[in-house]
């Protein structure tokens, strides 16, 4: 319960950008915007100052990066089936197969900081940065029939790689951070966490649950990601001998919701976006439930 209660503000943003949305008319463009700024300012700025700030110790990064790979290698495999099991269309299927591994870096960043602070935040950063691109890969991968996506391109200007690489070099450089760098970075990092829930909760969508989509299918890839992907992650932690921070990372990184960036990938292939959308938004609410019990199994 004690983590559930750490985690309550963190989700109550998240709700609350769901409500501001539909209540203040502040439009799309206003939206848009501010996930612009989260995406390519405060989150990249946040990343850099705790990966710069904090001593990460790589040798044990490196069993954190696999029990991750593990983990989105198990959502990948158990995805597959899907569509022969609940008889989806193709479109529906090559579009909602993302669902069962990618993941919100957002979410993972707040919910890193929140327990973890600036090691947490490092670690989540350094796990995300290595599974940005296998994710995106194995996704864009199924979606290719339906679109063109230059997703090298994507990925040299994804700002959450970047902003890794960039503090993990800075790192092991061993430079020194001025401190009004530090503080100017310090103060974006902190408005980065709220601005970015708020943007989770306002891209919530709750209608137009696609009738080309059985309900079956959708019930089954919400298990993959929110029960099995932890269960894999939980368990690679332990045979891996992972402990304390790392552990922790882990398993947050997991048992986290489909990133909203799934959504708009299968919109620019031309796939079933509606049903993504859906997938997304029912998963990040059923995280608020099944994040914290994973939290309380591995502590």
């Amino acid at each position: 319960m004690s983590i559930a209660l750490l985690l309550l503000p963190d989700f109550s943003l998240i709700l609350l950008g769901y409500v501001l949305r539909r209540t203040m008319q502040l439009g799309d463009h206003f939206w848009s915007g501010m996930e612009k700024l989260v995406y390519f300012v405060l989150f990249p700025a946040l990343l850099f100052n705790a990966l710069t700030r904090t001593h990460i110790d790589f040798s044990v990064a490196a069993p954190l990066i696999l029990s991750g790979f593990l983990a989105t290698l198990a959502g990948m495999a158990l995805a597959l089936p899907a569509r022969r099991l609940f008889k989806m269309s193709k479109a529906s299927f090559v579009a909602q197969f993302q669902c069962g591994f990618r993941f919100n870096t957002y979410i993972g960043l707040a919910v890193a900081g929140t327990l973890h602070g600036a090691a947490g935040v490092a670690a989540m950063g350094v796990l995300a940065g290595a599974l940005v691109p296998p994710a995106n890969i194995a996704s864009v991968w199924m979606l290719t029939r339906h679109g063109d996506v230059q997703l090298w391109r994507e990925l040299a200007k994804n700002p959450l790689i970047l902003a890794t690489l960039a503090g993990i070099a800075w790192n092991l450089a061993g430079f020194e951070m001025p401190h009004a760098v530090q503080a100017f970075l310090g103060h974006l990092a902190e408005a980065s966490i709220v601005m970015g829930l708020l943007t989770v909760g306002a891209a919530l969508k709750l209608r137009g649950v696609p009738d080309t989509s059985p309900l079956g299918a959708r019930v089954y890839l919400l298990a993959v990601k929110l029960v099995a992907v932890p269960a894999a992650a939980w368990l690679a932690v332990r045979g891996l001998g992972l402990h304390g921070v790392y552990a922790s990372i882990a398993v947050i990184f997991g048992a986290l919701p489909t990133a909203s960036s799934a959504y708009i990938l299968a919109q620019r292939m031309g796939a079933d976006g509606s049903g993504v959308a859906w997938l997304i938004s029912v998963g990040t609410l059923l995280a608020m439930l099944t994040l914290p019990l994973w939290l309380a199994v591995i502590a």
